[in-house]
């Protein structure tokens, strides 16, 4: 049995042009000179559905009125759209304003049926947008569920025998196919789901049309759904306008948090990872147009899960300082590579995996600054100077070169070599130096004009300290230098 949720958006006109609902204010969306949709507010005012716009000024003068956008009704289905992908591949248009989710295959991956509904609910919440959630064995099923205006327990079942016995207390306006016959079925006595379906098929099919049968069957599971899939797109990027300006980069998160959770479904969808996105901070436009901020996250390893993601954002914009306010925002995701599923070990490490460690750093980095958190990365190179590098931590995430065996070296390595006095041919730094290991010979460099012929030794001194010396082979003269010390 087959498990479908459906997300219907009653207040998508109005929240398309208020995201994040929560102003106070009278707003009504009018289409066509009829009211398509309002705030709590204008409702209390007496402001209905279909009402004309002379009708809303008269009964409400101060309602702040607005024409409807399809074109960002449907950036904002497509939004939802990719945000949910992260929970299912089959994610599917039902009208305007729904979605249908096939969500069978996934019921184990996300907890179960409950779990599952709460974290698209959540998902949508975060989007800004206000979700009313059915589920149901049925796609139809669970698109009634959804429309209707009841409990929320009540929109959700699980077994086929529920859902039928739910759907028959349902009224049969909810049915788009039945809405041109509603009037003649209110005038038989025809009201529920229920009692359409005790009409004689043949009766109805003459009286209304084949769709009314064809809908109502597949509400009830006794006819096939066809659907077709939303596609991701082959890259990421996402932009959004914000509804007020932004003068300070935390107050950014919120919002970008919204562009995550889309490019979080993205990648799941494409089996991708990201190591590197960037987030585009724009500001005026026109004549005086000042060129957007780029934040570059840059990760040790690739990943999908959006916590990470909006913590390392978090972070950098913590400690970005705005040139001028922030007015639009968009995301691109800059570099992705195949998605690796985690891999258990049988006796995992008790200081964490490999994967908490590279968290660590992404966080440190993205608190600290790229060249606040540096890693070792040796070069294949004989000379101490050349072959001790250090570069920034995001960057490293590739196998390190394969370098040659060095013979016992210090660790801490000066930089730049302190020469040494010579006294009855021997160096002396604070005291006399007795060799005790070498020579270690070093000759190569003249690739790039920095030819290198020195012969290393390790020294110690009276108080048992021990140094990394060279002795410098170039000319007549004979040369010491420190170059390390040992622990």
């Amino acid at each position: 049995m087959r498990t479908w949720i459906a997300v219907h958006l009653p207040l998508l006109p109005l929240e398309t042009i208020r995201p994040n609902w929560s102003d106070p204010g009278k707003h009504v969306v009018v289409n066509h000179e009829h009211v398509l949709a309002m705030s709590a507010q204008a409702a209390a005012e007496g402001v209905r559905i279909g009402m004309r716009r002379g009708g809303v000024q008269a009964f409400c003068p101060d309602a702040i009125l607005h024409e409807q956008d399809a074109a960002r009704e449907q950036e904002a289905m497509h939004s939802i759209a990719l945000a949910l992908l992260q929970y299912t591949p089959e994610v599917a248009c039902a009208d305007t304003d729904s979605l249908l989710l096939d969500v069978t295959a996934s019921l184990r991956a996300f907890g179960g049926r409950p779990r599952l509904g709460r974290l698209v609910r959540a998902s949508v919440d975060a989007l800004g947008f206000t979700p009313r959630i059915g589920m149901a064995p049925t796609a139809q099923g669970a698109w009634l569920f959804a429309h209707h205006p009841s409990h929320p327990a009540t929109r959700r079942t699980v077994r086929m025998e529920s859902m039928m016995r739910l759907l028959d207390a349902l009224p049969c306006a909810l049915l788009p196919a039945v809405a041109p016959y509603g009037e003649w079925l209110d005038g038989i006595g025809c009201r529920t789901l229920s009692e359409l379906r005790k009409l004689p098929r043949a009766g109805l099919q003459r009286r209304c049309n084949k769709n009314v049968l064809d809908a109502l069957d597949r509400a009830y599971g006794q006819a096939p759904e066809l659907f077709e899939w939303i596609e991701a797109p082959k890259t990421f990027s996402a932009g959004l306008e914000l509804p007020d300006r932004i003068e300070h980069a935390e107050a950014v998160l919120f919002a970008a948090r919204r562009l995550l959770l889309q490019m979080t479904g993205w990648l799941v969808a494409q089996q991708l990872a990201v190591s590197r996105f960037v987030l585009w901070l724009q500001h005026e436009r026109g004549r005086s147009a000042i060129a957007p901020t780029p934040i570059e996250i840059a990760l040790a390893d690739p990943v999908w899960h959006e916590e990470h993601l909006t913590r390392l954002l978090k972070e950098r914009l913590a400690r970005t300082e705005l040139c001028a306010p922030v007015i639009a925002i968009r995301l691109e995701a800059t570099q992705v590579s195949a998605m690796l599923p985690p891999t258990e070990s049988l006796f995992p490490d008790p200081g964490g995996t490999p994967a908490d460690y590279h968290r660590l750093l992404e966080l440190l980095t993205a608190r600290l600054g790229d060249q606040s958190v540096l890693a070792p990365a040796p070069r294949a190179d004989h000379r101490p100077e050349v072959c001790n590098a250090w570069v920034p931590a995001a960057a490293v995430n590739r196998p390190a070169p394969s370098v040659p065996h060095h013979a016992e070296r210090p660790f801490w390595i000066l930089e730049t070599p302190i020469a040494l006095m010579v006294k009855n041919h021997r160096p002396f730094y604070g005291s006399p130096l007795r060799m005790v290991k070498g020579p270690e010979r070093i000759e190569c460099g003249w690739w790039d004009g920095k030819l290198v012929v020195r012969d290393y030794f390790i020294a110690q001194g009276q108080a048992a300290t021990c140094y990394w010396i060279y002795r410098e082979r170039t000319g007549e003269e004979i040369c010491w230098f420190l170059h390390g010390l040992f622990a």
